[in-house]
């Protein structure tokens, strides 16, 4: 099929209101920037298209003198050395081509890798909550698909434009020298080739969109039902034959948008392919008039029917290039979508690195103070696009606007150890994710060493703080990369020394690859309490002045988070840190225990100081070790009150303020 480069499809997800909509104002703008970095190379591919249109337009002259000064006049010598000189021109032509699509290979990688860096770059800016919407398969088709058709708007599209339009120019002045009568003739039927592209142009655009969104919600399906967590859900819990229905009605939709795409295409094609036979038709029939007549030679004629082949070519090209066009400008709007998004936590130009870091011996450990902290979690229009999501919520969603923060102030010293506990969705995993600047207060403020962690870079604060989380994330890699991705340039002995630390190198030193096992996709080759205890390996290795254990020993046994309490206590000693633990034994020996209800702190002290004040914290420690059977321990105090679902239900003014899913990575 003629018009240029077709574009497979797309896993990107795309809403029906998106699909419906046109090309934004100043897309093509913005393409120029990226073409010009390559200008020189831009240059060349000009010029050699320019030697192929001249001799796709002179070629055809020397075949009418062939046959009218050759041929007609029996010269040998004038036929010998005009075919010559015509497979001399297809040789330059052959050359001049291979050149032309090694600089649009050039061109065309170069602007693949400039957009795919600059995308990668700035998905990897956005905010958590950004992440926690967007769907995996969606980011990816913008990195990869989307991108190549982009690229494909600049150079193969661009240089067949200038290419077919030269070819057009040079055909007709050949075209009017031979016969102004048959040129005429042949340009009555040029409305015909631009109407059906009009007309064809935006269908095949709504439906390349359409297709693309459809792609995006298959490959979504695949992505989260091929990887671990994925699987084992659809193992315990899915039907096989619910699964497969699913995917079968996602899968036939793209099919029927591929059928109706292909259609539509094909049906400009053959339309082209009529109105060309119509026309060659009626220059064979005027120029044979015209030859009968003696106003026009055979040779002439001859070459006249060249031209025209030579001219209708490029105009049903030109009159596709338009539908290829708009399909391709389609890919850059969307890569356009992404970079448009604004971060909501950025790094200002003026900010300024913490002075304190773990590598100041004389400087004082920094200390974490929340100065009446309020916040809330973004909603889906400040942080994502629907065509990232690819399903559209039915109504509003009300608990966007929830506050999960409400004025908390507290300060947690340095050096010291600070605990966090309370109900679930009180507000801890947040106040942690606070600190590093995962997201930005609300309102309020968060300080490091009395700087507002929102004037230091996030460098800086990546280098300070270090987390575990209760759910540790490795990468689908050797247990090498993944400690060496916290310190790149540790030598072995370091890595071996962080993870004797962590009570985990028995373990690494037992398997036949040591080092460099691959532990699976998440990590899932090992068992939980393994792959806890290798994410406290690569804390330890990172050794940043800051530390937040988000429920980092919830996956231990005992006796190993026993071991991993030896090891913390040591590696936490000189540090600030913040601890949240709802096994209340882990943080006894805090240094400062702060007690969260309903995103607000409703207790503070030390943990026989909370004891003594009969609150929440006491009620929580009590029930805890009553469910665990524990019958040593003495508590002061009455009996827990009324117990619902094992646990005691909360008084009144206990009880949490909404929050939002996100909320503690629910």
């Amino acid at each position: 099929m003629m018009g240029g480069p077709r574009m497979g499809p797309t896993p990107l997800g795309v809403d029906s209101s998106i699909t419906k909509q046109r090309i934004k104002p100043g897309t093509v703008r913005r393409i120029v920037p990226y073409a010009l970095r390559y200008r020189w190379s831009l240059a060349v591919i000009m010029l050699t298209t320019a030697v192929s249109a001249t001799i796709t337009a002179s070629s055809p002259l020397l075949l009418k003198m062939i046959i009218d000064d050759g041929i007609a006049q029996r010269r040998d010598g004038l036929v010998i050395g005009l075919a010559l000189a015509i497979a001399g021109l297809a040789l330059v032509d052959v050359t001049v081509v291979f050149v032309q699509t090694w600089f649009s290979g050039r061109v065309g990688q170069g602007i693949v890798y400039d957009l795919r860096c600059r995308v990668f770059e700035h998905v990897q800016r956005q905010p958590l909550a950004f992440f926690t919407r967007a769907q995996t398969g969606a980011l990816v088709s913008r990195l990869n698909t989307d991108v190549v058709g982009a690229q494909q708007a600049i150079t193969t599209l661009l240089s067949q434009a200038v290419s077919l339009v030269l070819t057009l120019v040079l055909v007709l002045g050949m075209m009017f020298y031979l016969s102004w009568q048959i040129t005429l003739a042949a340009l009555v039927m040029v409305p015909f080739f631009l109407l059906p592209a009009k007309l064809v142009g935006r269908r095949l655009q709504r439906l390349t969109r359409q297709g693309m969104g459809l792609n995006a919600d298959m490959g979504s399906m695949m992505n989260e039902r091929f990887n671990v967590s994925g699987a084992m859900l659809a193992k315990l819990y899915g039907r096989p034959e619910d699964e497969a229905g699913r995917f079968s009605d996602k899968a036939a939709q793209v099919r029927d948008v591929a059928i109706t795409t292909a259609v539509w295409g094909r049906m400009l094609f053959i339309i082209m392919t009529l109105i060309t036979g119509m026309t060659t038709a009626l220059v064979y029939g005027l120029g044979g008039l015209l030859t009968i007549d003696g106003a026009l030679q055979i040779g002439t004629l001859v070459a006249m029917v060249t031209l025209l082949t030579r001219l209708y070519g490029p105009l049903n090209q030109l009159s596709n290039m338009q539908v290829n066009v708009m399909i391709a400008l389609v890919s850059f709007d969307r890569v356009f979508e992404v970079l448009d998004l604004k971060p909501l936590v950025d790094e200002k130009p003026t900010a300024q690195p913490l002075p304190a870091t773990a590598a100041d011996a004389d400087r004082p450990t920094p200390d974490i103070e929340f100065d009446t902290v309020t916040f809330r979690y973004p909603t889906a229009d400040e942080v994502s696009l629907a065509s990232l999501e690819t399903i559209a919520l039915p109504g509003p969603e009300r608990r966007d606007n929830a506050v999960v923060l409400d004025g908390v102030s507290f300060r947690a010293p340095s050096g010291k150890l600070t605990a966090l506990v309370g109900p679930s969705g009180a507000g801890k995993t947040t106040v942690t994710q606070l600190v590093p600047r995962l997201y930005d207060p609300t309102s309020g403020t968060v300080r490091l060493s009395g700087h507002d962690v929102r004037d230091l870079t996030m460098r800086s604060l990546n280098d300070t703080v270090g987390i575990v989380t209760q759910d540790a994330y490795l990468f689908h890699d050797t247990i090498r990369a993944n400690l060496l991705y916290a310190r790149p340039g540790a030598s072995d002995a370091e890595l071996i020394e962080a993870c004797e630390a962590a009570r985990i190198w028995p373990t690494i030193s037992s398997l036949p690859n040591g080092l460099d096992t691959i532990v699976g996709d998440r990590g899932y080759r090992l068992s939980g309490g393994e792959k806890q205890r290798v994410a406290l390996a690569r804390l330890l290795l990172k050794s940043p002045p800051i530390v937040i254990l988000d429920e980092a020993t919830a996956h231990l046994d005992s006796e190993s988070e026993a071991a991993i309490q030896r090891a913390l206590k040591t590696a936490l000693a000189g540090r600030t840190s913040l601890v949240i633990a709802h096994r209340l034994s882990t943080i006894l020996e805090a240094d400062q225990i702060l007690v969260l209800d309903g995103g607000r702190i409703s207790e503070r002290g030390t943990h026989s100081e909370l004891l003594a004040a009969e609150g929440l914290y006491s009620e929580l420690y009590r029930t805890q070790f009553a469910v665990q059977g524990v019958g040593a321990v003495t508590v002061p105090g009455p009996a827990a009150g009324p117990v619902r679902n094992g646990r005691p239900r909360r008084p009144e003014h206990h009880r949490p303020r909404p929050r939002t899913p996100e909320s503690e990575g629910l």
